[in-house]
């Protein structure tokens, strides 16, 4: 599970539609916060173009910060930083992953954010949790590479 999620990230960081939905069910769901997008992503192809559109329109760039697997359960839980390098923005959050039992590829992926995605904030975290202290990434991989 954690390597299919992993081939997830990045694919979306590679902006590779093909490699994304390579790691979904067909019919797979990817839902967010009330408010964000159009509603869910649904199927694995909407998924991995909305991924790929962000990259080009955002610089967006994700890193796994932590993960959680439930094997009974086909279920994982990933924290991430979405950092959207075209805006100097940053947004964390985690999300629940559920897999199918049959494929091993991802079924359902639930977003939480750490905040509204406000406009008018640069940095989306977790108030008052100190972040680089426990070692996440403050700037963009992206950054350091160019």
């Amino acid at each position: 599970m954690e390597a299919v999620m992993r081939e997830y990230y990045d694919g979306c960081n590679e902006a590779d539609r093909e490699k994304i939905m390579g790691c979904f069910t067909p019919d797979a769901a990817h839902y967010f916060p009330p408010g964000m997008y159009e509603g869910p992503f649904l199927g694995a192809e909407k998924i991995a173009e909305r991924w790929r559109q962000a990259v080009e329109k955002f610089g967006s760039w994700w890193t796994i910060d932590a993960v959680l697997i439930d094997a009974d359960k086909a279920e994982a839980v990933i924290e991430w930083t979405h950092f959207k390098t075209y805006q100097g923005t940053v947004l964390r959050g985690a999300e629940w992953v559920v897999f199918d039992r049959e494929t091993g590829l991802m079924q359902e992926i639930r977003a939480y954010y750490a905040s509204p995605q406000a406009t008018d904030l640069e940095r989306l975290e977790l108030g008052g949790f100190d972040y680089e202290q426990r070692g996440y990434d403050m700037v963009s991989p992206r950054s350091r590479s160019s």
